[in-house]
């Protein structure tokens, strides 16, 4: 399920908007200089397709979005539970805690969900959104925006990442442990 959920910075639970209609997410995050864009899933994708395939499948709408060749690195990020795997907990863990706590990135932070789900936390002056983004989901995020992520206690998801610099992942924390104070995504969703 797609859903925002608007908070006071300063008390997770003076909520303002709570919503999982596209079109008000779209509008409510646009005011705010945020993107948000719902693309066809594709019926045949599964854990199995490829990068490859996968960048193919949506060759289209990628190509529309990086028109000006901003973006000179795209890729696919994957992270799936793996039960098999005696090391995949504490894998999953590592994936989920390094960007929980509050930092900004120097370009936009641009990733389309094929699959799975993610909480992009947007702390906005006096206020947080938290944007859970499901299959189907496009979120850009402006650079220097502070935020987090959550990918929750077991993180599933596929998602195309759009860069400008190879780099352009890494964030720069700012040390408030603001993230602390909100509902995780397991929260979110079970709400």
């Amino acid at each position: 399920m797609t859903l925002l959920q608007i908070m006071s910075d300063k008390d997770a639970a003076d909520v303002t908007l709570r919503t999982e209609d596209d079109a008000v997410i779209a509008a409510e995050l646009a005011k705010r200089g945020i993107t948000f864009e719902r693309w066809p899933l594709l019926e045949n994708l599964t854990g199995a397709t490829s990068t490859e395939d996968l960048l193919a499948e949506y060759a289209s709408r990628i190509d529309a979005l990086n028109a000006d060749g901003r973006y000179k690195f795209i890729d696919v990020a994957r992270i799936h539970p793996d039960e098999s795997d005696p090391e995949w907990p504490a894998k999953a863990t590592a994936a989920r805690t390094k960007f929980l706590d509050e930092h900004r990135h120097a370009e936009d932070e641009v990733r389309f969900f094929a699959a799975g789900q993610g909480c992009f936390y947007l702390h906005l002056g006096d206020e947080v959104l938290a944007t859970v983004c499901t299959a189907g989901d496009l979120v850009s995020v402006p650079a220097g925006t502070l935020h987090w992520f959550d990918m929750g206690t077991r993180p599933e998801f596929v998602a195309v990442r759009f860069f400008e610099e190879e780099d352009g992942w890494i964030g720069d924390f700012t040390g408030d442990k603001i993230s602390g104070g909100f509902p995780t995504l397991d929260e979110l969703v079970g709400a």
